[in-house]
């Protein structure tokens, strides 16, 4: 493991495995079925983006959702990684949030298309700072929250996800290749809800981490 460079991981780390319907509350809040075994899809690390910048809204979404998300941070890679070893394979954390353009991902739906447009644009991967793994004893019994313009709207735990950091790894490892200075984002809690130009998003992880995002207009049109 590189210790001294994962801090920095979304300057190199490669991918974003992103894991969906992880929570039952928030599956039912958009009318989803729970799911049988995670649901995936991906971010480009191109989704990064640091605090001091805006979330930006796509031009093609008038219905910005955030997610607030615990993120793993891959301190080495590997495949096929056994259930009992998976937390060997963490590095660190971070605070992260899934930005979603619900309008769009719907549509997706609809037309049997992947998520790519709703998920992977930039910027849709805002962060916070590493956190060492030491930090977090407990990453499965975690207060997980989300607020806008002050007023909360997510109020989870991560005990609550049906399926488990470990297991995550294991399955997640069975099906690509998990390389040092990946970013897994584990599901959001209950409470999803639009953006609009001008909100302010303060997200925290206990009273571990916390992170604060302005919400912008994207003037990127083709």
């Amino acid at each position: 493991m590189a210790a001294g460079r994962l801090p920095r991981f979304w300057e190199w780390g490669r991918k974003i495995v992103c894991v969906g319907r992880n929570y039952a509350d928030h599956a039912k809040e958009l009318n989803n079925p729970l799911p049988s075994e995670p649901v995936l899809f991906l971010k480009p690390p191109s989704s990064y983006l640091r605090e001091g910048h805006p979330i930006e809204i796509p031009w093609y979404s008038h219905n910005l959702h955030h997610e607030v998300e615990l993120g793993l941070v891959l301190g080495q890679g590997g495949r096929c990684i056994p259930t009992a070893d998976a937390m060997d394979f963490i590095g660190g954390y971070a605070l992260c949030l899934d930005m979603t353009a619900r309008d769009t991902q719907d549509a997706c739906k609809e037309k049997g298309l992947p998520w790519t447009l709703a998920k992977a644009f930039d910027g849709s991967c805002p962060i916070g700072e590493y956190i060492p793994k030491e930090k977090i004893p407990e990453p499965q019994s975690l207060c997980i929250w989300l607020k806008v313009n002050g007023v909360l709207r997510q109020d989870g735990n991560t005990s609550d996800m049906i399926f488990s950091i470990p297991s995550l790894i294991n399955y997640i490892s069975n099906i690509m290749t998990l390389e040092e200075g990946d970013l897994i984002l584990t599901g959001t809690p209950a409470g999803v809800a639009a953006v609009h130009e001008g909100d302010i998003i303060e997200a925290g992880l206990g009273n571990i981490s916390t992170m604060n995002f302005t919400i912008t207009r994207s003037s990127a049109k083709p």
